[in-house]
C-alpha cells in the first residue's frame, strides 16, 4: 500500500482551487487502512455565496453559448475521463474503499451519462405547429434554469455526480456540486478535467461541507434546482426544505431491493447473480439486492445450500488487492452500525447462515466486514424493514409469488426489484403488479442504462425528476411556449375577441 500524506482539501470556485477559510473541518479516511488521509474545511456562508455569485455570472454567458460549442466541451471531457480512468479509479478506491475493478465499472457507468449529455442538441429540440389559427404559429423552446446544485453521496464518487450534473451543464446551467465530505478527491479531480476540457470559469464549482453547508446552498435565493442522492431520511428533509424555498427538487433515497426466485428458475444463475448484486461494493449501493425471496420450501432449501457455499468463499480486501471480491465499508461508524443490525437480527430470531463479522484480512485497522447471510428473517424484523448499508444480506422465505408481491408492495421502499424465472406468465404478472420503480427479469441489478430514466417509488424518491435518462434535460430546463404572428403591411386593423383557433 502506498504511503499517503495528510492533505488539506480545497474548494473549486470560478475555475480555481480555493483554500477553505473555516475552522470547522472534517477528515477523510482511507477505508482500506483506517488511516486519516486528509482534512476538509467546511465552507462558510461567505464561501457558498461567493461560489453561487460566480456561478450566476457564468450561467448567463454559458446559457447563451451555442449548443454545439457546449457539446464540444463535453466531447473533450469524455475523452479526458477515459484517458485518466486508471488514476481516477485509484482515487475512488483510496477514499471510498471499493476495489479498482469496481471503481472502473463505476466510471464506465458515469460515462454513459456523459454520452447522453452529448446528445443534448437532439433532446433540447422543441415543438412547432404552423398556423394554429389566425395565421399564428406556435412553438416551444427549452431554456436553462441558471444555477443548480447537486449533492452527491459517498458510495459513487464519480458515477452519481456525472449522472446528476453532466446534462445540467450540457443544457446551459452552472453547477454547484457538494460531494460527500467522505470522498472529496474524486470531485476535485473531475474539476480538473472540466478545466482541461475548456469549460468556462464559474460553470462548474465544488463546495465541501456538511449539513450546515447543504442548508446554506439549498436555501440560497439564486439556486434554482436541487438534485440529491443519499439516505431517505435526508432526502425527505432536502425535498421539504428545497420546495419550501421554491426550488425544483429531486431527492433519491435508500432502498430495500428484493430478488424473487421462482421454482422454475435456473438456480445456479440466480445464485451467481445474487452474490454480485448483493455484495459488490461491500453492499454500499442503493440498488444492491439486500433480500432474496425463494418461493417454496424446496426452492429455498436448494437455493440456500448453493448460495451458502459461494458466500463463504467471498473475500474482503484492500482496494488495490486484485484478489479481493469487495473492499471495506466507508467508515468505522458504518461498520459498527452494520454490526448492531446483525446483532439485532439474531436477537429477533434470525438464523446465521454465513458469519462475516470477523473477516480474515491483512490490515485489521481497515473498516472491513465479510459477507454475512441471515436466514429465517421475518417481515416485522428491523433488518427487513430498514436498509442495511453493508454486506449483511437476508433470506425471507415465501410460499407463493402472490405472497412475495404482497410483501414487496407493502415495504416502505420501492427502488428496485428483480425476479428469476423461466415463466413468461409469472414474469408478466410480476412486472405488472409490483409497486417498485425499477424492475428486472433474470437480471441481477435492475438499474437502467444511462439513456433510460432512473428513479424509485415510495420512500426511495421525493420529487418527480429522474437522475439518468432524457428526463434530466427536462428537470434542468424550463419550457417556454411562444405564439407568433406576422402582419401584412396592408392588413386592416380589425378588433376581435376570438381565440386564434376559432378563426379560419
Amino acid at each position: 500500500m502506498e504511503s499517503v500524506t495528510l492533505d488539506t482539501i480545497n474548494h473549486y470556485i470560478n475555475g480555481q482551487k480555493v483554500k477553505g477559510k473555516s475552522d470547522q473541518v472534517g477528515y477523510v479516511y482511507s477505508p482500506s487502512t483506517g488511516k486519516k488521509i486528509a482534512e476538509v474545511p467546511y465552507a462558510t456562508k461567505e464561501e457558498v455565496n461567493e461560489a453561487i455569485h460566480f456561478a450566476k455570472q457564468a450561467a448567463k454567458k454559458w446559457g447563451n453559448t451555442s449548443i454545439g460549442k457546449r457539446v464540444e466541451v463535453l466531447h473533450r471531457f469524455r475523452h479526458l475521463i477515459v484517458e485518466h480512468t486508471e488514476e481516477l479509479a485509484r482515487l475512488i478506491g483510496l477514499e471510498n474503499g471499493k476495489t479498482i475493478s469496481d471503481a472502473k465499472g463505476e466510471i464506465g457507468r458515469g460515462i454513459e451519462s456523459v454520452d447522453l449529455a452529448i446528445g443534448a442538441p437532439h433532446i433540447l429540440k422543441g415543438e412547432h405547429s404552423a398556423n394554429v389559427g389566425g395565421e399564428i404559429n406556435a412553438y416551444s423552446i427549452k431554456q436553462p434554469l441558471g444555477v443548480v446544485t447537486c449533492i452527491s453521496p459517498f458510495n459513487f464518487p464519480v458515477m452519481v455526480p456525472l449522472a446528476m450534473s453532466t446534462m445540467a451543464v450540457a443544457v446551459g446551467n452552472a453547477m454547484i456540486l457538494k460531494p460527500s465530505e467522505k470522498v472529496p478527491y474524486s470531485a476535485l479531480f473531475l474539476s480538473e478535467l472540466w478545466e482541461q476540457a475548456g469549460l468556462p470559469k464559474g460553470v462548474w464549482n465544488v463546495i465541501n461541507g456538511d449539513k450546515d453547508t447543504v442548508q446554506e446552498i439549498i436555501t440560497h435565493q439564486d439556486i434554482e434546482a436541487i438534485s440529491f442522492v443519499g439516505s431517505s431520511k435526508v432526502a425527505e428533509i432536502i425535498y421539504e426544505t428545497g420546495t419550501k424555498h421554491h426550488k425544483r427538487v429531486n431527492a433519491f433515497g435508500g432502498g430495500k431491493n428484493h430478488m424473487v426466485v421462482m421454482p422454475d428458475a435456473n438456480l445456479d444463475k440466480a445464485v451467481d447473480s445474487f452474490i454480485g448484486a448483493a455484495y459488490g461494493s461491500a453492499s454500499q449501493r442503493c440498488m444492491a439486492i439486500s433480500t432474496v425471496m425463494p418461493v417454496g420450501e424446496q426452492t429455498a432449501e436448494t437455493f440456500k445450500e448453493k448460495l451458502k457455499v459461494k458466500v463463504e468463499k467471498l473475500q474482503a480486501g484492500s482496494f488495490d488487492d486484485e484478489h479481493a471480491d469487495f473492499g471495506a465499508v466507508i467508515s468505522r461508524e458504518a461498520k459498527q452500525s452494520i454490526l448492531r443490525d446483525i446483532e439485532m437480527a439474531l436477537e429477533e430470531g434470525a438464523n446465521m447462515l454465513v458469519d462475516g463479522r470477523n473477516p480474515d484480512v491483512e490490515n485489521k485497522e481497515g473498516f472491513y466486514l465479510g459477507a454475512t447471510l441471515l436466514d429465517q428473517v421475518k417481515p416485522d424484523m428491523k433488518v427487513y424493514i430498514e436498509e442495511v448499508f453493508g454486506p449483511a444480506r437476508i433470506v425471507v422465505n415465501v410460499e407463493t409469488l402472490e405472497e412475495a408481491i404482497g410483501l414487496i408492495n407493502d415495504h416502505q421502499y420501492g427502488n428496485g426489484v428483480t425476479i428469476f424465472t423461466n415463466s413468461g406468465r409469472d414474469a408478466r404478472k410480476f412486472t405488472q403488479e409490483i409497486e417498485v420503480g425499477m424492475v428486472g427479469v433474470n437480471v441481477p441489478i435492475p438499474i437502467p442504462v444511462g439513456y433510460y430514466n432512473f428513479g424509485g417509488w415510495k420512500s426511495s424518491r421525493y420529487g418527480e425528476g429522474q437522475m439518468f435518462g432524457p428526463d434530466t434535460a427536462r428537470f434542468f430546463t424550463k419550457t417556454k411556449t411562444i405564439s407568433e404572428r406576422w402582419f401584412d403591411q396592408e392588413e386592416s386593423d380589425e378588433l376581435t375577441f376570438d381565440f386564434p383557433g376559432t378563426k379560419d
